[in-house]
């Protein structure tokens, strides 16, 4: 099985980036934890923080892998273009978020992901992503 994570604008400075809303960690090592806790998945990952490299990503891997996990970060609010390649691919893909979108600001409320994802998991730390990994390997 080949799972793809694509992670958005700023993610690359977890565990810098406000810890008090996404931790002390960074992903670097929590991904290596990941794949340790997975060997039979190939878990590859990609960061951008420019909207159409994540197109080009979601393009890259979306008739080929069998899932996607996206964490679009601030773009889940703003991009229709991401949201339509989601729409126009055939992998499956799960949204996540660390954050509870929904306990925050009222713009994060709204994502052009959701509408054409498998599914939404957030606010679980960065557990979200073995929770959408799990999701991917459940019968």
């Amino acid at each position: 099985m080949d799972i793809t994570i694509i992670n958005g604008p700023n993610l690359n400075l977890l565990g810098k980036r406000e810890p008090e809303v996404y931790g002390s960690q960074g992903f670097e090592g929590y991904l290596e934890a990941l794949k340790a806790g997975y060997p039979n998945i190939d878990i590859t990952h990609v960061q951008s923080n420019i909207e159409g490299e994540i197109i080009d990503a979601l393009h890259a891997v979306g008739f080929s892998a069998d899932g996607i996990i996206l964490n679009a970060g601030a773009y889940t609010h703003t991009s229709v273009g991401i949201g339509d390649a989601i729409k126009a691919i055939e992998t499956p893909v799960v949204e996540v978020h660390i954050s509870n979108t929904f306990s925050r600001e009222d713009f994060r409320h709204t994502s052009f992901i959701t509408p054409n994802a498998k599914g939404l998991i957030l606010g679980f730390g960065l557990d979200v992503y073995r929770l959408a990994v799990e999701s991917f390997t459940a019968k």
